[in-house]
């Protein structure tokens, strides 16, 4: 795996790497090798949203279902619609996934996901919280924004970044599609576990998590937003920073962005994870501490932990967590589907000395035994410990993630 670090003081960056890019020719990593940077796109989407305000062509609170096609139903909450800023701030009421999402190739899982499933989803969905009110992590709210986007400018999502982001900022090397160059210097992506795996392509989800960049390039990016000067890109981020809705204790969000204050610090960060990749970028409104990594391996927990923690070192870094042998008949009494709430199960398989855990509409990921009845994920910063009432009996689990303990039951 590699690793790829650059930090920025004043106009000096430095860049720091590790490893080896796992390219064909196993090409020295430097600050252009590309990388897949998932979820910080959503940044990248916030940013056009936010531009496309200043230049009047949408509202922030215009009705998302304004910019969708006549015979589209946008669900609501007792009446109150999804509002483009909702989309923005992860608060739109929607699921962090649609339940329809079925790859038919878990290894490329966005490819087909198209406007057609999009539309039959949100034409059957209701809303389980009013808009604006409640967070969620937003993969199907950033994916619908960037859609809307493309709609209302008549552009492809890649077009409108590349135009109004990229091409302002000189970023040459930030495209969804590679140039011949950018796939010669493409850093070969692998799982969480170090094996080698293919690279993710989006269709109508595009604006969730579809572009690959590079270190030289997103230090371009965070010297603007450090400094951010005259221009529209400046005025478009004072925006996506400008508006803060909570999601958790000392955590808001913005639009696309996380900003955490805690240790007397503030901190504006975004990371991403896709099947083979995890990538972060963030920085210190006060102290200027601030940080890029750009992983080729899809650890994307320890990699947010380390990104913190570098900019500042109150965060500590991830637990390291160490696997022991389970005799695979205990494996096999937690088989099953546990009901964590009715919108999300969280399915058990067992496979030999193996264990695999899979929650809805999302992919099957393998955990790993601490104990007997406590299990760690690599994909994502989760546990879970299985519990069985006295005397045996049907057993619980219960899911540790984000500071939240979920109990589920098993459905029987």
């Amino acid at each position: 795996m590699s690793l790829v670090a650059a930090f920025l003081d004043g106009e000096r960056h430095s860049i720091t790497v590790h490893g080896q890019s796992g390219s064909s020719d196993n090409r020295p990593l430097d600050g252009d090798t590309i990388f897949e940077i998932g979820s910080i796109t959503k940044v990248f989407t916030a940013l056009v949203f936010a531009d496309m305000v200043l230049r009047g062509e949408l509202a922030p609170d215009d009705p998302a279902a304004k910019y969708l096609p006549a015979g589209i139903r946008m669900p609501d909450f007792e009446g109150a619609p999804i509002t483009l800023m909702d989309l923005a701030t992860y608060t739109s009421g929607l699921p962090r996934m649609p339940s329809n999402f079925a790859p038919k190739d878990w290894s490329n899982p966005y490819i087909d996901y198209t406007a057609e499933r999009l539309y039959d989803y949100l034409s059957n969905h209701k809303l389980g919280h009013k808009p604006g009110k409640h967070y969620e992590y937003a993969n199907l709210g950033f994916g619908l924004l960037g859609h809307i986007l493309e709609r209302r400018a008549g552009k492809s999502y890649e077009e409108l970044v590349v135009s109004r982001i990229c091409a302002p900022l000189g970023m040459e090397d930030t495209r969804i599609a590679l140039s011949s160059s950018m796939q010669q210097r493409l850093a070969r992506g692998h799982s969480a576990a170090l094996a080698p795996v293919g690279n993710w392509d989006f269709s109508v989800l595009a604006g969730a998590g579809a572009f690959r960049s590079t270190a030289n390039d997103l230090m371009k990016f965070l010297r603007m937003c450090m400094n951010p000067a005259d221009g529209p890109v400046a005025a478009a981020l004072k925006m996506t920073l400008s508006e803060r809705r909570p999601s958790a204790e000392e955590r808001d969000v913005a639009l696309g962005w996380f900003v955490w204050s805690r240790f007397g610090d503030e901190l504006i960060w975004k990371s991403g994870g896709t099947g083979g990749y995890a990538t972060f970028i963030g920085y210190s409104t006060k102290t200027r501490r601030n940080c890029i990594l750009l992983s080729n391996a899809a650890d994307y927990d320890p990699n947010i932990a380390l990104g913190m923690h570098l900019i500042n070192a109150a965060y500590p870094l991830a637990k390291i967590r160490r696997e022991v042998p389970v005799d695979p008949a205990v494996l096999a009494t937690y088989a099953g589907r546990y009901e964590v709430s009715p919108t999300l199960i969280l399915t058990v398989r067992s496979d030999g000395g193996r264990l695999f855990i899979q929650a809805t509409a999302q992919p099957e990921f393998e955990v790993y035994a601490e104990s007997e009845a406590e299990f760690f994920c690599r994909v994502v910063d989760a546990q879970i410990s299985f519990a069985r009432p006295e005397g045996g009996g049907v057993p619980s689990l219960t899911l540790h993630q984000n500071g939240n303990d979920l109990s589920g039951k098993l459905l029987l």
